[in-house]
């Protein structure tokens, strides 16, 4: 029998229960959130006549929680709206509503007794072959299931979610020896297609795999770092994004997180007995570390940690950091290392990692330390965290935002060098690595461009599994790649399908890129049946060549500059009215012309975290690349009275003034970017290109046909006025500039079709010629310049 989810229940609304709770909404379950009820009232409740018998009393906790979701940052929630998904309720008079779920998750706190104590009552409710998991983080998961029926036995697992929910895809299954394995693949299978996650099992080992392997290597800096001399600041240089981890790198994160959760784990397991002389030693706590636990600097939840925001005498703010020898909290020097000099050329980090074991200063020590303990630690850790090497790198990579994992690093630089560097830092690497060929690797591409991994247990190569619901595109690169140029390649995805693909500096839109998507939908018209246009980089694309723009105009080649607009906006139609299918596949920051390129799409295979908008206003232009005609031309096709139209086109205006961004692929529907009837969002990122594929194919199969070009009728002078009378109001309350007055009557009076002075049917093209006139007198706008320079150099945009 099928089993589907149409109603979860989470018991313990914290941060970690209302999270999953949200992700839960996020794609469209039914939630009832629990927990305990109050045994007192607040004064706002006393003040009120409330007593603690009152239902509003009695759901308070549960309730405050949810009221916290809509508002939270980072966003929780793909929409505001899907709150309404959720209802609070408390574990006296709600406990018994689960005999009408399909799937429990206790996420209560991480005390065994209390644990059983709420499956005891779970019992008493819930029905037979109804879910039952947990998100203990370090509980083992066969002492929760003491005492409970088979049937609840067979059903549970620990399913162990990281925070924030929404944004961390690891999701660990944890069975026990009880759960049916049916039941372990459903969980593995439904976490994976559904909620978007990387599901990882693991062994029911002290803290699973993740936060096994994390945690060892923090604790590994943490006795590291005052042996090289190096500072907290230092350390985070270092372990940032120059080897593909998050800004917060290492003590950062501590903060965020929270040394106290940190110290939880390392406690546990070096208290479990489950680790060897080899590496028990790590795990003990630096005498800094006691000290920061006895004065509560945790981090950002006591207000200082290994950091501590401060206000100087001249009312600035200014960031402190911990001297770990002096227990004192001291202004940060600037850390500069010339080792990571040498990798500024190199842009993947996987490929950084063999310059920076060489280099000759403290980085060089740093990096050869610490990653020769990780390597000789995960080889102790398969077999006994997990049977492969593949599961500990997913883990890594989703759960704390690595770009590789620990086995792929050490395979880039290759498995010699790494025993090697074991040795230097006092480890030996485990028998199974060392009885490895000289010329060994962990991971291979087999011919079918799939990812394979050395499989210790059998002594070969095994094919990673799930891969056949996923199109890797570094994989088929090699072989599938049918044209490419600086900033640009066309692969061929099979079954008549080709993608384009954007390499460019941040996915940036220049002319090779342009050259790029016109050859490809020359080809696809050609040759095959359909265009996906899709990429597996960071973010899908941040916009337009602003450093192009700012040279064109800067050497006032106004002709080139017209004619690379004028490029931009006809490669955009052709997106649009070409003979074959054409769907774009957006994710991550999805700017400007990459949300023009994205509204000219047959057909949208949204990542549901895409954070999409025309952003042009940040900059001193309008959206020049068809963003500003395509948002006319759809409110203006709308069936609605004119009033609503009217009302729905100043809403576009807005989101462009405001250069507004979509924080999800669900609020670019509110917004009017992605289409209800036409465009689908997968919460997968892994699954876009295949779903993108599976989607250019249907589109062929039912008989796709070039559409034709429509006309559309403008507002004019009516529209005008409304525009103008805005911004007028704006500028005279302060609320803008001056330039910003320019730059939003000029959108106006290409939303408006110019000054007509009645409702007229104009082409598409008139409104394209108004919009490239308006981006190009923009253009010539001192300030406007002053705001490209400044975004080029700062990453962000500057109000003048």
């Amino acid at each position: 029998m099928k089993r589907r989810i149409k109603h979860v229940t989470v018991l313990g609304s914290g941060i970690m229960g209302s999270g999953i709770a949200a992700h839960f909404a996020n794609i469209g379950v039914e939630v009832l959130l629990l927990d305990i009820v109050p045994n007192q009232l607040t004064d706002a409740e006393t003040a009120k006549g409330l007593s603690l018998d009152d239902k509003i009393v009695r759901n308070r906790i549960a309730s405050e929680n949810l009221a916290k979701l809509p508002k939270a940052s980072p966003a929780l929630l793909y929409s505001p709206k899907f709150a309404s998904r959720i209802t609070a309720g408390n574990f006296d008079d709600d406990l018994a509503k689960i005999k009408n779920t399909d799937w429990i998750i206790e996420v209560v706190v991480e005390r065994l007794d209390i644990k059983k104590s709420v499956y005891e009552k779970i019992e008493k409710y819930r029905n037979p072959g109804t879910l039952v998991s947990s998100n203990t983080s370090g509980i083992p998961i066969h002492f929760l299931i003491e005492g409970r029926s088979d049937d609840f036995k067979k059903h549970f697992a620990g399913t162990h979610f990281f925070n924030p929910v929404r944004y961390l895809p690891l999701l660990e299954i944890i069975p026990t020896p009880e759960t049916d394995p049916e039941i372990v693949k459903f969980y593995m299978e439904y976490g994976a297609k559904f909620l978007g996650k990387t599901t990882v099992l693991a062994k029911d080992t002290p803290a699973f795999i993740a936060n096994r392997i994390g945690v060892f290597g923090i604790m590994n800096i943490f006795h590291n770092i005052q042996k090289l001399g190096l500072t907290t600041g230092d350390v985070d240089k270092l372990t940032g994004p120059v080897i593909g981890r998050p800004k917060s790198a290492t003590f950062r994160t501590a903060d965020v997180v929270g040394l106290d959760t940190l110290v939880h784990v390392a406690n546990g397991v070096k208290n479990s007995g489950a680790e060897s002389d080899l590496f028990k030693n790590q795990f003990e706590l630096p005498e800094y570390i006691n000290f920061m636990m006895e004065n509560q600097l945790l981090g950002s939840k006591t207000g200082a940690g290994f950091f501590k925001k401060v206000k100087g005498a001249n009312g600035k703010s200014e960031i402190l950091a911990l001297n770990l020898n002096t227990h004192e909290y001291e202004s940060q020097g600037k850390s500069s290392f010339p080792t990571l000099e040498l990798t500024k050329t190199i842009d993947k980090p996987i490929d950084r990692f063999k310059v920076l074991i060489g280099g000759k200063d403290k980085a060089g020590e740093f990096y050869r330390l610490s990653l020769g303990a990780l390597f000789a630690y995960v080889s102790h850790k398969v077999p006994e965290i997990s049977d492969e090497i593949y599961k500990i790198d997913d883990a890594m990579k989703a759960g704390f935002g690595w770009e590789n994992g620990p086995f792929e690093i050490w395979n880039a630089i290759g498995i010699q060098k790494g025993i090697a560097l074991a040795k230097e830092a006092g480890y030996e690497v485990a028998d199974w690595v060392k009885a490895l060929a000289e010329d060994a690797h962990f991971y291979q591409i087999n011919n079918e461009g799939q990812t394979t991994f050395f499989n210790q247990q059998k002594s070969e190569f095994s094919k990673i599994p799930g891969q056949d619901s996923f199109i890797i595109l570094d994989n088929i690169r090699k072989n599938k790649t049918l044209w490419s140029n600086s900033g640009s390649a066309i692969q061929d995805l099979g079954d008549g399908i080709i993608n384009f693909e954007i390499r460019s500096k941040m996915n940036s839109l220049g002319g090779e890129v342009l050259d790029g998507l016109n050859r490809a939908i020359d080809l696809a018209e050609k040759e095959y049946d359909g265009l996906v246009i899709g990429n597996q980089a960071a973010n899908f694309s941040v916009g337009a060549n602003l450093a192009m723009i700012l040279m064109m105009a800067v050497d006032q080649d106004w002709d080139d500059l017209n004619m690379a607009i004028n490029y931009f906006q006809q490669s955009m139609m052709r997106v649009r009215y070409s003979s074959i299918p054409v769907v774009v596949a957006p994710h991550g920051m999805t700017l400007g012309g990459g949300c023009e390129m994205t509204m000219h799409a047959d057909k949208v295979v949204a990542a549901a975290e895409t954070y999409i908008g025309l952003v042009e206003f940040g900059v001193g232009v309008i959206p020049g690349g068809g963003g500003s005609k395509e948002f006319t031309f759809r409110t203006m096709k709308e069936l609605v009275k004119d009033d609503v139209k009217t009302n729905r086109l100043r809403d576009a205006f807005m989101n462009i003034a405001m250069a507004k961004v979509a924080t999800s692929a669900y609020e670019a529907f509110d917004m009017g970017i992605l289409q209800e009837h036409k465009d689908i969002v997968v919460v997968n990122k892994n699954r876009q290109i295949a779903e993108a594929k599976q989607i250019a194919l249907q589109l062929a199969e039912h008989g796709y046909s070039q559409p034709v070009k429509e006309k559309v009728t403008v507002l004019g002078k009516d529209a005008l006025g409304m525009f103008y009378v805005g911004t007028d109001q704006m500028l005279a309350g302060n609320y803008i500039s001056e330039h910003d007055k320019k730059i939003a009557d000029k959108l106006g009076y290409v939303m408006a079709g110019g000054n007509l002075s009645e409702p007229t049917e104009v082409s598409q093209q008139y409104l394209l010629n108004l919009e490239r006139e308006a981006f190009l007198s923009l253009c010539g706008e001192r300030k406007t310049l002053e705001r490209i320079q400044y975004m080029l150099q700062n990453g962000k945009p500057l109000r003048n």
